[in-house]
């Protein structure tokens, strides 16, 4: 798709890879990814440690240069010297700070650092990422939460456009990833910032995220809009009887796949067992096999990650 096309909204997208691909000498770290981020969007990009998050973010900043394809953000083409776009674009990899200043004095260093004239600055992005509280605390006293806002409004002194985030909730408690989530949101709705935010943790970038891709051996193996996650969970239907025998001779003759589980129930395999569980019931009833247990079972995160990259637990 070319850079010309538009988006809905009638907008180039913030983020577009085109058929990027990156070798090392023998390696390749990315193969012909591509993908899209919408303006204003939290894009979470998920996948194992050494998938290739880390080096399709480096192309993003031009820190490094793809071996083919190409890169845009904002519509524009991502290239070292194109010293315009890296005003619209923030980066964290690691909230870091001056642990015995207050958090004014830590982002005036940075306001100073980053070239940005107007001292103003320093109180609107202050006030954009909700530390207004906490402004005269020293950093080394803020929560874990407000560490990485701190980190945050250091990488937006300048009002960028685009957020790109190396693991960022890495380490936080969860009323640290809680405070994250509300803040990004608050962003991404209120002042149209795009986040784009890398992760191996798919349960933690589900709590911020709008919509995922899973890379995985540098490529790019799924996209999937948050609130249609659920949907994309497998289900089980997971059955248990007086004689298990007996049981599993029902479900044979009238044609149900299963498997035995390691804690010694029988989970069927057939994708839409799941569906109507009432059917199962009624039948193995009236084949005097009344169930102990009939359940379904939804898939974990975890385990929907997993099997999107084709692993199973134990095998990372």
């Amino acid at each position: 798709m070319s850079i010309l096309s538009k988006e809905k909204n009638g907008g180039t997208p913030a983020i577009q890879i085109e058929g990027v691909h990156k070798k090392f000498d023998d390696y390749i770290a990315l193969n012909n990814l591509s993908l899209e981020v919408s303006r204003g969007e939290i894009f979470g990009f998920l996948g194992l440690n050494g998938a290739g998050k880390t080096t399709t973010i480096k192309m993003l900043l031009a820190m490094l240069k793809p071996t083919s394809g190409k890169l845009y953000m904002l519509g524009e083409k991502v290239d070292a010297g194109n010293y315009k776009l890296w005003d619209k674009v923030g980066y964290l990899e690691e909230a870091t700070f001056y642990p015995d200043l207050t958090v004014v004095e830590n982002l005036d260093i940075a306001r100073r650092m980053q070239g940005v004239p107007d001292k103003d600055s320093v109180n609107r992005v202050i006030y954009k990422l909700g530390l207004e509280p906490h402004k005269q605390k020293k950093a080394k006293n803020l929560s874990l939460g407000n560490k990485q806002r701190l980190g945050l409004a250091k990488a937006m002194i300048h009002n960028p456009e685009i957020l790109i985030l190396d693991e960022p909730i890495n380490g936080l408690d969860p009323a640290g990833v809680a405070e994250i989530r509300n803040m990004l949101y608050g962003l991404a709705k209120n002042f149209g910032v795009t986040v784009f935010i890398s992760s191996h943790l798919l349960e933690e970038l589900s709590k911020v995220s709008t919509r995922i891709g899973i890379i995985h051996n540098g490529h790019l193996v799924k996209e999937v809009a948050m609130d249609k996650l659920e949907q994309s969970l497998q289900k089980n239907l997971v059955v248990n009887g007086r004689d298990k025998h007996a049981l599993k001779e029902v479900l044979e003759e009238h044609g149900y796949e299963f498997e035995e589980t390691i804690d010694g129930y029988i989970k069927l395999t057939d994708d839409h067992a799941a569906d109507s569980p009432e059917r199962l019931a009624e039948l193995l009833v009236k084949s005097n096999q009344p169930p102990t247990l009939l359940r379904v079972i939804t898939e974990d995160l975890e385990g929907y990650f997993l099997r999107t990259i084709g692993m199973t637990r134990g095998n990372i």
